[in-house]
């Protein structure tokens, strides 16, 4: 059973942090990968737009260079890539939606016997599938609003507002606040792509965005990060831009969220219930909507949280004591802790690599 940690553990969250940086200090030498690259639509978008100084790759190699590790960025959109991979002893990806998050880079990593950091393939499948997620919410008692499926066909509209949802990616890509019934159909195709994926529409629920981060520390204790409560000021809804902040505007605020004892229980209890039912690992982040009458509920999960200076996860992990090297170092710590992935397949060979050894050993 997980032992969680919250602000109020102070003793044990204090004696895992010292444990963790402790660790920390013989990590010189150690080969870590940082993955990224505009694979999916919300890296190509990021990668587009985003300043290099405001990038998560950007703030997670200073923290790699503080820690005191060799590191090198590796892109999966490189053709030598799983060549380069298999040369590290731990894999820190900083991809998000299709092909990054969605357990298609776990199950690689997994085969190659390449240690990594965060939630394995089955955890990270669930959570990225906005769809499926939800459903699982469900079997797990945790509140979400109400949503259908649309697949095609005629489209049908109940008289409310609705969010309109790719079942895939992040950062509110592709995604559409609906009021009007005349804009759904075009919502539904932006959502859809040209995959003509199915898309989730769900009821829209008017109040404040919380999202509370999780990270996992020495000894298996996870500890949950205060509530954040984040406002849009420019835009109906937290959207991609206003995530992106590119023109540093200052979009959007957050704070800590100021709850009541019994609501900061329920936030807590549903973030820990997704944690252990979905079997979450290394670092996750919840994203909730606190409702006009005090209510937390679930809008989706993150299993892999964006990790910039001013990120939201680092933020909550600064409330707790934790730098964002720390935050880092127990990602790199959870990965190099795991038992490892060994079953009996057969170690992969490379053309190249191949090659080589063959002209080593030609007369």
């Amino acid at each position: 059973m997980t032992l969680f940690l919250t602000p109020s553990s102070d003793l044990s969250l204090q004696k895992a942090t010292e444990e963790l940086r402790k660790w920390g200090q013989s990590r010189q030498g150690l080969r870590v990968a940082l993955i990224y690259g505009p694979v999916s639509a919300e890296d190509r978008l990021y990668h587009s737009k985003c300043p290099a100084e405001q990038r998560s790759v950007t703030a997670l190699g200073t923290a790699l260079e503080e820690i005191g590790v060799r590191w090198k960025v590796l892109d999966p959109c490189e053709p030598d890539f799983i060549i380069d991979l298999v040369g590290y002893d731990v894999a820190l990806s900083n991809l998000h939606g299709p092909y990054g998050e969605d357990g298609r880079l776990q199950g690689l990593l997994d085969y190659l016997r390449v240690s990594y950091c965060g939630s394995g393939v089955a955890a990270s499948a669930v959570a990225a599938d906005k769809i499926l997620c939800k459903r699982v919410m469900l079997t797990l008692g945790v509140p979400t609003p109400g949503w259908h499926v649309w697949s095609g066909g005629p489209v049908t509209w109940n008289g409310h507002p609705a969010m309109v949802k790719p079942p895939f990616g992040g950062s509110s890509v592709g995604m559409s606040l609906v009021h009007d019934p005349a804009d759904l159909p075009g919502a539904l195709a932006e959502a859809a792509g040209d995959e003509r994926a199915e898309v989730l529409v769900e009821e829209y629920v008017a109040g404040t965005p919380m999202t509370v981060g999780l990270l996992e520390l020495p000894g298996g204790s996870v500890v949950v990060f205060p509530p954040l409560a984040t406002e849009a000021t420019d835009a109906d809804f937290y959207d991609a831009d206003t995530k992106l902040d590119v023109d540093s505007r200052g979009a959007v605020t957050v704070r800590a969220a100021e709850l009541e004892p019994e609501v900061l229980d329920k936030v807590t209890g549903h973030a820990q219930t997704l944690w252990d039912g979905l079997g979450l690992h290394g670092s996750a982040r919840i994203d909730f909507i606190l409702t006009k009458n005090g209510d937390p509920i679930v809008l989706e999960v993150n299993s892999t949280p964006g990790m910039s200076r001013d990120s939201n996860f680092a933020v909550g992990a600064a409330m707790v004591g934790l730098t964002h090297t720390d935050v880092v170092l127990a990602m790199l710590h959870e990965a190099l802790a795991r038992p490892p992935y060994d079953v009996p397949l057969p170690t992969p060979a490379f053309a190249s690599t191949t090659r080589a050894r063959e002209a080593a050993v030609s007369p």
